[in-house]
C-alpha cells in the first residue's frame, strides 16, 4: 500500500478509538472520466460520482490523506472533487460539501512530507465551503515511518496525527 493509505488507515483507527464511525474509501475504487462540461451535458454525472455524493451527504467530516504530485493536488482527488461538486436538482449548490469539516494529512518520503500539496487541497476545499481545520500533519520520511503493524514509529508524528484526528472527531 501507499504511504498515504497507511497514514489514513492509522488515522482512521485512531478516530474509531475515539468513538467516531469511519467509512474508509480509496478513490481508485471509484473510477470516473476527467471532468468536462460537454461530457457532463452529454452523459450526465457518472454513477461513481453519485455514490460518492451520497456518502459525503451522510458524513459530517472528512479525513483525507493526500499524496503530493508536483507540489500540488493529485489529479484523482481534484477530479473527484469536481464531479461531486456538480449541481443536482433539488439540492443546494455544493450540497455535499456545505458544513463539512476536514482534517488533512499527507505522507511523502521527501523532506516536506507532502506539505505543498496540502496547501492546494486546503485552498480548493475552503473555496467550496468545507471548513478545513488548522491542525494537519505532513509525514516526512514516510517509507520508514511505519512499523509492520501499521503504527507510526515516531512518537512525535503519532501525537500530531492523533491530535489532528481528535480535533476532527470533537
Amino acid at each position: 500500500d501507499s504511504v498515504n493509505k497507511k497514514l489514513v488507515a492509522y488515522a482512521a483507527e485512531h478516530a474509531r478509538s475515539l468513538g467516531a464511525e469511519v467509512t474508509l474509501l480509496d478513490l481508485a475504487d471509484y473510477p470516473m472520466p476527467l471532468y468536462d462540461g460537454d461530457l457532463e451535458d452529454r452523459d450526465g454525472i457518472p454513477a461513481h460520482a453519485e455514490t460518492l455524493y451520497a456518502l459525503m451527504k451522510d458524513h459530517q467530516g472528512l479525513l483525507l490523506a493526500c499524496p503530493e504530485y508536483n507540489s500540488s493536488i493529485t489529479p484523482l482527488l481534484k477530479n473527484t472533487i469536481d464531479w461531486i461538486s456538480r449541481p443536482r436538482p433539488g439540492e443546494p449548490r455544493l450540497g455535499a460539501y456545505q458544513g463539512k469539516v476536514a482534517t488533512l494529512l499527507a505522507a511523502s518520503p521527501g523532506a516536506l512530507g507532502g506539505l505543498r500539496g496540502l496547501a492546494a487541497v486546503r485552498s480548493i476545499l475552503g473555496n467550496i465551503g468545507v471548513i478545513v481545520l488548522p491542525g494537519q500533519h505532513a509525514l516526512t520520511g514516510a517509507y520508514d515511518a511505519f512499523d509492520e503493524a501499521g503504527d507510526l514509529q515516531n512518537e512525535s508524528d503519532a501525537k500530531r496525527v492523533q491530535a489532528a484526528v481528535a480535533a476532527l472527531v470533537e
